[in-house]
């Protein structure tokens, strides 16, 4: 029988469970196929300027969302709003080097974003420039991801694209009146997409 609940739920165990490989490959730690832990030749190296604008969408994006009427999809918002935090904190030692002119370009793209919903004052446009903040992030991880597909985590990618795949079967209403509620699901398919592709494009341990 098919249950929205279930797959919202399932997408955000998914969505954590991402965070353990990512975490340990940043140490230089890898899961093999027999599930054992490894030692990696290519630490992984988050992009800072990703994980400190997902850490704050994150802190702010649970209560819009939740406001917005999101029940089933709720779980990955849930999920996204700790992990990121442990990841921006891990880069700032053991992340990509310097910030470029395109991360400092994500960054404020992603405050002005973060202004113009303050200054809206609505939920429903306040998601939306909360989608466009979380997408400044993704385009400085595609940039790495294209770039140093190496210094990446193939697996921890892949569980967050498979997540937040099963998020959109959590969608009980697809009409456009329920736009604020699958909007979210969409977005975060169209971020974690391209990453993974990439990775599985170039050869990559």
């Amino acid at each position: 029988m098919f249950n929205p609940a279930f797959w919202g739920q399932a997408a955000g165990l998914l969505n954590l469970a991402a965070f353990v490989p990512y975490v340990l490959a940043i140490f230089g730690w890898g899961i093999g196929l027999n599930s054992r832990v490894l030692r990696q030749i290519e630490p992984t190296k988050p992009n800072r300027a990703t994980w400190f604008i997902w850490a704050f969408v994150g802190a702010v994006m649970l209560p819009a969302y939740s406001q917005s009427g999101a029940e089933e999809t709720i779980w990955v918002p849930a999920a996204l709003t700790a992990g990121p935090l442990i990841v921006a904190l891990l880069s700032l030692k053991w992340g990509e080097g310097g910030w470029t002119r395109f991360d400092q370009a994500c960054l404020a793209g992603a405050c002005v974003s973060v202004a113009m919903w303050y200054i809206t004052g609505s939920p429903i446009v306040g998601l939306l420039f909360i989608l466009a903040t979380d997408g400044f992030g993704a385009l400085a991880t595609i940039r790495h991801a294209y770039r140093r597909p190496e210094e990446e985590n193939r697996l921890a990618w892949t569980l967050f694209l498979v997540g937040d795949v099963a998020n959109l079967l959590a969608v009980t209403d697809w009409s456009w009146s329920a736009f604020p509620i699958w909007c979210l699901p969409v977005a975060l398919v169209v971020y974690t997409a391209p990453v993974t592709m990439l990775l599985y494009g170039k050869r990559k341990t």
